[in-house]
């Protein structure tokens, strides 16, 4: 169980323990460096195990208890990330010598999961959209054309660099070479990447965004604007998407993430090393790229099956 070093009653550790949460999160904030979604998580998370298990000190059983709650009513994605959102809390007031010892130290919570593959966009697809999104540039009015070109700057950008939408939406304008192509992205927790952009026709039009909406984005400070001048937010990049997609007569759901799904699927499937993918990425680790290989291989099984020109012999006494 959690002990204090003061030896407080139940009610005197349920509140300390309460007491803890603000400052905790400020530590991650602050001190890791860890990015608004993540913290909010953990705020959601340690709320929820506040009001489930500090009715007392939480022993063995009660956290047993609590977990097995989890498993009943979440998948096990979640039930994993909230299971680690309260160990980490309990390593910090570990660390902070707030508690003698770690109660997770002694439950044994392991989880079998069931492996879901991204999901992709077929390349004749991200080919049709992209063809209708340039085909209504010259369709725009002079007022329209400047926010049709951010669109398609957008989209192009999904699929040159595989980022994230939030990492997309918060580029800003000094993190942009229009000269060299590279872009420097800020990941999860705060982590810095560059992404080289090499295709000439990708950093023709994001050239042409910018010298269309130069001093909008100059006073905004993110590269991507919207109508207003401020920051292109994650929702309104993919309502804008949502809006393209069922105009180019697409009848699958494209969402900014399966751009980056498919970035990372078709350079494996190229030859690119997984080592390479998982730094432009910008994965902490190489397991999480990995899953990608596998969508790879099932692509290259289905090759084989259907091409292989061992199909197409005619071979005496063979099955």
């Amino acid at each position: 169980m959690a002990v204090w070093y003061d030896g407080g009653k139940t009610e005197a550790f349920r509140m300390k323990l309460q007491d803890k949460l603000i400052p905790y999160l400020e530590y991650c904030t602050y001190r890791k460096e860890l990015d608004k979604k993540t913290v909010k998580a953990y705020r959601i998370d340690l709320k929820q195990y506040f009001s489930i298990v500090c009715c007392g000190e939480p022993d063995k059983e009660k956290i047993e208890e609590y977990i097995t709650g989890l498993h009943k009513k979440y998948k096990q994605k979640t039930v994993k990330r909230k299971i680690a959102s309260v160990k980490a809390f309990y390593n910090y007031l570990e660390e902070e010598e707030l508690i003698a010892q770690n109660p997770f130290h002694k439950i044994k919570a392991k989880f079998k999961e069931t492996t879901i593959l991204p999901r992709i966009i077929p390349r004749e697809e991200i080919e049709q959209l992209l063809n209708y999104m340039y085909a209504c540039l010259g369709d725009a009015s002079v007022v329209g054309y400047k926010y049709r070109l951010r669109d398609v700057a957008v989209v192009e950008t999904f699929f040159a660099t595989g980022a994230r939408v939030y990492e997309i939406s918060n580029i800003r304008e000094e993190s942009v070479n229009l000269n060299s192509g590279l872009i420097r992205i800020m990941g999860k927790g705060g982590k810095e990447r560059y992404v080289q952009i090499s295709n000439d026709s990708v950093l023709m039009i994001l050239r042409k965004y910018y010298e269309e909406n130069k001093s909008e984005i100059k006073k905004s400070g993110f590269f991507f604007i919207n109508n207003r001048g401020n920051r292109y937010t994650e929702q309104s990049i993919r309502l804008m998407l949502k809006k393209y997609t069922g105009q180019a007569g697409i009848e699958r759901n494209i969402t900014p993430h399966m751009f980056r799904h498919s970035f990372a699927t078709y350079l494996i499937e190229e030859g690119v090393d997984v080592s390479c993918v998982q730094q432009i990425l910008g994965h902490s680790s190489i397991k999480t790229t990995q899953i990608y290989i596998h969508i790879a291989a099932r692509k290259q099984a289905e090759i084989l099956r259907e091409m292989h020109p061992r199909n197409n012999m005619s071979i005496v006494g063979a099955a």
